[in-house]
This record gives structure tokens, sequence and C-alpha cells, in this order.
């Protein structure tokens, strides 16, 4: 509930070239949090040793929630309602849409435990209740009602394709910082803190470039993107190339480089997606809108993490434990997804390059 309402406020509160630089930094905040969580739960891991010490980093939740708490009772704009009853809740389009993406993502996340093989009948019923929610929100709209999800999105100039980029990119992306966590600690024999620490550069370059991008992202476009895919998914190869050759202490400072490039990368794609995918949605839509990207990207990062983790135990078990091996074709799989979202990325500039031509 928490991720849609920031995509919403910015699309809402800001316009133009400032909107891209309020996603910018937004993305920037992403990478920092993402840079210091793991760090912060290696510290956490190294202070409550022991076979319960894993229980103490979900209590990191607690103060940044009630600081969040104050802060948004502070700072957040009030809503101002024009009567009663103007907003009715979708309830049921809600639940078509919640359990079409419960039954897709079920038989997924337990892939490595045999879902796919046990839970595969959920993946004829995720088609039928999401075909169930289109059709829903289609009648709802005809009749004047208000849609969870206005049908009058997939018409939106760039929304499908911005969609489309966003969930395959997560599929490559999401997995990444796990695999790695599981080569560097289970493989290599590093601590939770030194393993969060080898992976900071690719959060920080996320951080570094996503600022930048959002400076940028009104006067390129979709280019942006389209460089920052190419760009991770160089970076990606690299870390996969060099953490196949080697390891040992060597390992975390021969990644660094080759996880940097791909943090800047990932800076460039990921917020300024959301700017031009949102671009021609109209404010009204704004927060729908932006909680469907959240979900196909939250669908992304379900599917992107059970499928890399799949690929690393799978290579690992058929290697004899060959830890190398194993990160470097997961990573590889993770490169492969980035240039298909590359792919789209090039399908849509050409898309956009070839529609003057047909109206003329």
């Amino acid at each position: 509930m928490l991720i849609p309402q920031s995509s919403g406020l910015i699309q809402e509160r800001f316009a133009g070239a400032e909107r891209g630089r309020a996603f910018g930094f937004l993305g920037a905040t992403v990478g920092l949090a993402t840079a210091a969580g793991p760090v912060i739960g290696g510290l956490i891991l190294t202070a409550f040793a022991g076979p319960d010490g894993w229980r103490w980093i979900f209590y990191v939740n607690l103060p940044i929630g009630l600081a969040a708490l104050a802060l948004a009772a502070r700072l957040l704009p009030a809503i101002h309602r024009t009567g009663r009853g103007s907003l009715r809740l979708d309830l049921v389009g809600a639940l078509l849409l919640g359990g079409g993406v419960l039954s897709l993502l079920l038989p997924v996340v337990d892939a490595g435990d045999g879902g796919l093989t046990r839970l595969w009948p959920l993946l004829g019923l995720a088609v039928a209740l999401l075909a169930g929610f289109a059709w829903w929100e289609a009648r709802t709209a005809r009749r004047g009602g208000q849609p969870l999800l206005d049908p009058l999105l997939a018409r939106a100039p760039g929304y499908p394709s911005g969609l489309a980029i966003g969930l395959v990119y997560f599929i490559g992306f999401t997995g990444v910082a796990l695999v790695l966590a599981l080569f560097f600690q289970d493989g290599l024999g590093y601590t939770p803190l030194r393993s969060g620490l080898a992976i900071t550069p690719f959060a920080l370059g996320v951080a570094a470039s996503a600022v930048v991008a959002g400076r940028l992202v009104a006067r390129v476009g979709r280019w942006l993107t389209v460089a920052g895919t190419a760009t991770i998914a160089v970076g990606t190869a690299a870390t996969a190339l060099v953490l196949g050759q080697v390891g040992g202490d060597r390992a975390a400072w021969a990644a660094a480089g080759p996880l940097l490039l791909a943090g800047l990368g990932g800076g460039l794609v990921t917020s300024p997606n959301v700017t031009l995918t949102l671009a021609s949605v109209p404010v009204r839509m704004g927060g729908a809108a932006g909680g469907a990207l959240q979900t196909a990207q939250r669908i992304g990062s379900a599917i992107g993490t059970a499928l890399l983790a799949s690929v690393f135990y799978r290579v690992l078990t058929t290697s004899g434990h060959a830890y190398p091996t194993a990160v470097s074709d997961a990573l590889l799989c993770a490169c492969g997804l980035m240039l298909l979202a590359l792919l789209l990325g090039i399908a849509e500039l050409r898309l956009r390059r070839d529609q003057p031509r047909r109206r003329r």
C-alpha cells in the first residue's frame, strides 16, 4: 500500500521537468536505502549472533515506521473530500486483481520446492481471474463507475510499453542481490556484513545516477532508459565473468568496478521509466496508474528472485557445487532479461518515431 502512494503523490504534486527530478530523488533514496539495508542487516547479525539473531533485523521497521508516521502527518497534504460518497472503492476489481496476482505468484515463489509441479493449476486460475478483472474494469467504466484501473490507461501513450519494460527489467534486476549474497556468504564464507559491503558499489551507483537521470529525463526521454538497460546489462555480464574467474578475498574488490557500472545503469532505468510511463497519464488517474506500475514491478521482483535463485541452485547442484559457475550463470540469465527490456525500450522508440508518419 505504501510504495504506490509515492508515485501517486509525485504525479499529482509535480509536473514537467520537476516531476522527473522528483522521481530522480525518489530513485536516489531507494538506491541509498538499498546500499544501507544489507550493511545495517550485517551489523545487526554481527551484534546479535546465534541461531535467532536474524529475527532482530525486522525490528528496524519499528523506528523507521514511527518516524514515517510522524513525518507523514506533518508533511503530506491533507485530502479534502468534495462530498459524501465521492469516492467509491472498486472492491470487486481489487479482489479479482489480488486473487489473480496471488495465484500467479504462489507457484513461482515456491518453484524451488516443486511449486510449479504441485501448484500449476493456480496458473490457470490466475489467467481466469486476471481476464475477469479486465472484463469487470471495462464494464465498470462503461457504466460510469470508478474502476480500480481505468481501461483508458491502455491508450495512454507510453504507458503499456513502460509497464512491460518495468515488469521485464525487474525480473532481471531484483534477483541479482540475492544470488550475490548467496555466492559471497555460502560460496566464499563472507560474513553478512562483508557480503553487504561487497554489493554496496551497485547501490551507490544507482543512487548517484538516479539524481542525474531525474534532471535529464525531460530532455532525453526514452533514450535514457535504453542507455541505462544497455549499461546495466554490460555491467552485469562483466560481473558474471569476473566472479566466474576470481574467488576468495579478491572477488569483492574485482567485482566492485563492474557492479558500480551496473548500478550506474540501473539508476538510469527505474525512476526515468516511472516518469516516462506516467507522463501522458491524466492526473486523476495518477495514483491508480502508479499503483499498477508498482504492482507489475513487484510481480517482476517475485518472479526474478525465484528464477535467479532457481538457476543458481540448479547449476550448483549439477556442477558439483561450483559456486563461481552458479553465480556466473545466474547473472548471465539476469543479463539476458535486461537485454529483453532493452529491446522493449528500442521498440517503444521506433513506435514513437513512426506515429507522426502515420498521422501525416
